[in-house]
């Protein structure tokens, strides 16, 4: 969608849009061959996230500095996915077993202490 459109949606005027590209806190997804901006609804909810962290009083610097924390987030979503799993089995090993007192890690399995002190 192009500027215009994104600016209606948002509630952000044109020269704010603008402003967030130059100091490339938003910048479009693409450009048309004529050169207008083109934006994707991605590009969209970062201005509409950047809009809601005004009134918070967050600098743009802040702002830049969460987008950079969501970007990375999102290109590390298969390894942290991996991590999740990881934890959810390590988590297993240390549950007390549900299935009649078996070790659901092998033999090498010990129930948590719940006395002070452990």
């Amino acid at each position: 969608m192009q500027i215009g459109e994104v600016a209606e949606r948002t509630g952000l005027s044109l020269r704010t849009i603008r402003y967030y590209e130059e100091i490339d806190l938003v910048v479009p997804s693409a450009r048309s061959q004529g050169g207008f901006r083109l934006y994707t609804d991605g590009d969209v909810e970062r201005l509409l996230l950047a809009k809601r962290m005004k009134p918070l009083e967050f600098s743009l610097d802040e702002v830049r500095g969460l987008f950079e924390v969501l970007d990375e987030l999102a290109a590390e979503r298969p390894v942290a996915e991996e991590r999740r799993r990881e934890l959810v089995a390590g988590w297993r090993c240390t549950a007390t077993p549900s299935n009649g007192g078996a070790s659901p890690c092998g033999s090498s399995w010990r129930p948590r202490r719940t006395s002070p002190g452990s």
